[in-house]
């Protein structure tokens, strides 16, 4: 394949119906069964492939007996196919809010804590502001979060740029550390110690996010640092709740940002121990893309954030 010109797409006649295609062969990893998914002949899905491949001069699905498979080729096909029809999609969305009255619709997607607080305080001010903006709000991890960012199924991301990822396709605005807190139940044995140790705590059993969840990151080099062995019994749970009921029902102790133990643990049922040492993640920050111009109506939210940030918010 030699180098694509700029207007490749013009040239090899690119269709809308060839990313369609794109994904329902990625989905369903099967000829057949991806035309059927578009109402197609097995023939004429085949033929509009190849056609296309042709005209590039390289393929994109290696054919095996078990099914059809994406290549190297094939994978930055896909993935920018995603992101031309998520982004089709959303044009649709803001074009029916619009044509409805409203102002527009936006997706946001963030990791817990700004989600607790900072999101919050935005949304009530833009509601004030632009009462008829449809806004969305996905929590999630950040390796999960700015993927859908580049697909273009979020508007913006307040979270991490998680390592493998190039930092130049980003605009990130750095809003502040996440600090996070140890919780117990109110009638745990450590719970009305005047500052129990590490070494105490992890005799107990702990419910913590997954290996290489960057909280659950922070607790494991806390305690290589204090060169101590993790505890022997440990719930490994994305879900807060999850955690937070375990903690409630038994001496189970787990980690959670601050403003989600503010939040969500009564003083009457839970208590945050004292630690050694503060403890916080690294910084999280609002996310958008460099090459994308934001809608209006994401615009307006993103400038909302901005003065909550600005207001101090970061510093509690």
């Amino acid at each position: 394949m030699g180098e694509l010109p700029s207007d490749w797409f013009l040239k090899v006649r690119l269709k809308l119906r060839h990313l369609q295609l794109f994904l329902a062969l990625d989905d369903h990893r099967n000829l057949h069964r991806a035309a059927a998914s578009l109402s197609m002949s097995q023939p004429a899905a085949s033929k509009l492939l190849g056609e296309l491949e042709g005209r590039l001069g390289v393929q994109l699905f290696e054919r095996h007996s078990r099914g059809i498979e994406p290549n190297w080729y094939g994978e930055v096909a896909v993935r920018h196919a995603r992101s031309i029809l998520s982004s089709l999609q959303q044009t649709g969305d803001e074009l029916n809010a619009l044509n409805a009255g409203n102002a527009g619709a936006v997706s946001v997607g963030t990791v817990m804590a700004p989600a607790v607080t900072l999101i919050s305080r935005a949304l009530e001010r833009v509601h004030r502001q632009l009462p008829g903006l449809k806004i969305s709000v996905d929590v999630d991890v950040s390796p999960a979060l700015v993927p859908r960012l580049l697909e273009g199924e979020l508007d913006m991301v307040i979270s991490r740029i998680p390592a493998g990822f190039d930092p130049g396709h980003f605009v990130f605005e750095e809003i502040g550390e996440e600090a996070i807190s140890v919780v117990c139940r109110r009638e745990h044995p450590l719970a009305n110690a005047a500052s129990p140790s590490l070494a105490e705590m992890t005799a107990y059993p702990w419910s913590l996010q997954p290996p290489g969840a960057l909280m659950r990151q922070r607790v494991d080099h806390l305690l290589m640092y204090h060169d101590l062995s993790p505890p022997t019994h440990i719930i490994n749970t994305s879900d807060v709740l999850v955690s937070l009921a375990l903690v409630a029902n038994s001496d189970t102790l787990t980690v959670t940002s601050r403003e989600v133990a503010e939040l969500l643990c009564d003083p009457q049922r839970f208590r945050v121990l004292p630690t050694e040492e503060a403890l916080s993640v690294q910084p999280y920050g609002l996310i958008t893309l460099r090459q994308q111009r934001l809608s209006p109506g994401a615009a307006a939210l993103t400038t909302l954030l901005r003065e909550v940030i600005a207001e101090g918010w970061a510093k509690g």
